[in-house]
């Protein structure tokens, strides 16, 4: 990389604001998922706003293309880095600027960690919705990029429906602010076009929550079955009663065998368990939770386990949590695929996934959010045996297109990043992607912001996709506008 321009990092950030040794760098080769790298041209820890704009405006000048991460533990390559640019690391924006308790709202910085919002804030009886499984260490930035749900996203939604503004950086340096302490400002809804648009049309550097009340009561049950479809069943069944759980998970026999050896939570041997969370006041929940376990049973539960405390229920869900990198006791490698069906299709596309296993020869366990269809299937290989990795790529393609064919998506909260670029075109036709492209062009018009992620190549904003011309930003005439 030019010396020039490392000399012009350096003097923003200072010489410990910049990484440029290639062992340390290799530590910023990839997110969580690990089989994408690429190792960064430099490493920029920037520690305030002023300090990401003026990386910016280097690099726009430059034209080096640059890399917003948080800490990483993204599942889609979304954080993957240029081997020619820069990677600009967010974990020292790490302040809780204001709370607002009397207005549900509160001001963060992105690499504030998920469940630090919630910790700050329960005090004074409140919390923050979204919670991934990795939301003890994830970054609510990344949250942000990637518009993240969890556990509790069927009842209270996604990262998007408790944004309410956001401080950005526009690819060319400029400061921006969206939205506002309002849920539902005038003008174009720009903070949803920036959450969930994973890092490629500006960096985040502050963010305002919407909070909630916690609940009254809050009630928790496992349930076993002897079969996946059986759980499913009972899944459609409490949906089909009027009842909307906080959350509806299950886990096959792998996962729980996985669990059951990192972190123990004592789960019931079974083909498959269930957890269901109600919350809210307490005579309805009482009365709903009685209508669940019902449900349950008839639909061929052959134990049920309610959380009869705080510590049980946190066991329940530290079993649950554990799951993704639990794995790793079990098998050598895993990829955490995600795709989305409608709640209906379950049986069928996970008895699909059976055959698939057995086709393959490759494990596959399956643990997802069974109450909004959000898959999350763990393809067991081992990398050190010749064709494995590619094959449980192939697997992963092949079960995002039984999602498809059931009418879903081929991602519910990871994002698509560099790793399902390929199937992009599965899902969209291409004016939905050239569409798409316009108003990334729009923001980024030199193609420098987290590029070769979400569109597949060759489709970069300095060519012309179709019949449509992108236009810069001033051309279009958003500048104004925000």
């Amino acid at each position: 990389m030019d010396p020039l321009f490392l000399e012009a990092l350096r003097a923003v950030v200072g010489d410990v604001g910049v990484v440029e040794s290639l062992t340390d760098r290799i530590a910023y080769e990839c997110d969580a998922l690990s089989s994408l790298r690429a190792v960064p041209g430099v490493v920029v820890l920037p520690s305030n706003t002023e300090d990401v704009q003026e990386v910016v405006r280097l690099c726009h000048t430059a034209g080096v293309s640059f890399v917003a991460r948080g800490s990483g533990t993204g599942l889609s390559g979304g954080a993957m880095p240029q081997e020619d640019g820069v990677l600009i690391v967010l974990t020292r924006l790490n302040q809780i600027l204001d709370v607002d308790p009397a207005n549900f709202r509160m001001t963060v910085q992105p690499g504030v960690t998920n469940l630090d919002i919630s910790r700050c804030v329960a005090p004074f009886g409140l919390y923050y919705a979204p919670d991934p499984s990795s939301q003890q260490v994830c970054s609510i930035g990344g949250n942000v990029a990637e518009n993240s749900g969890g556990a509790h996203c069927l009842k209270y939604g996604f990262t998007l429906h408790h944004v309410l503004g956001l401080e950005a950086v526009l690819p060319d340096g400029t400061l921006v602010h969206l939205g506002g302490p309002v849920v539902d400002p005038p003008g174009f809804d720009l903070v949803g076009s920036l959450v969930g648009s994973e890092g490629t049309l500006a960096i985040v550097t502050k963010i305002n929550l919407r909070l909630l009340r916690m609940p009254e009561s809050v009630r928790t049950l496992l349930a076993a079955f002897e079969s996946i479809d059986s759980a499913g069943t009972a899944v459609s069944g409490i949906i089909a009663a009027g009842i909307v759980p906080a959350a509806a998970e299950m886990m096959d026999k792998l996962t729980i065998e996985a669990a059951e050896a990192a972190v123990g939570p004592g789960f019931p041997q079974a083909e498959a368990v269930l957890i269901v969370e109600l919350d809210g006041p307490a005579v309805e929940v009482d009365e709903t939770f009685h209508c669940v376990q019902t449900i349950c049973r008839d639909s061929g539960s052959s134990e049920i386990r309610v959380a009869s405390n705080a510590e049980e229920r946190a066991r329940f869900w530290t079993g649950r949590k554990a799951a993704f990198a639990a794995m790793g006791r079990i098998s050598p490698n895993y990829y955490v695929q995600d795709g989305v069906i409608p709640r209906t299709k379950l049986p069928e596309v996970l008895q699909r996934i059976r055959t698939l296993e057995q086709s393959s020869g490759l494990r596959i366990g399956n643990v997802f959010h069974a109450g909004d269809g959000n898959l999350h299937p763990l393809i067991c290989y081992d990398a050190s045996v010749e064709g494995q990795s590619a094959l449980a790529a192939e697997v992963g393609g092949e079960i995002l297109r039984y999602c498809l064919e059931a009418g879903g998506s081929i991602t519910g909260e990871h994002g698509v990043g560099a790793d399902k670029v390929t199937h992009m075109p599965k899902m969209f036709s291409n004016v939905d992607l050239e569409t798409m492209q316009l108003l990334r062009c729009a923001f980024d018009p030199t193609g420098i912001c987290n590029p070769s992620k979400i569109f597949p190549t060759p489709r970069l904003c300095g060519e012309v996709p179709g019949p449509y011309r992108a236009h810069p930003i001033e051309e279009a005439g958003l500048a104004e506008r925000f």
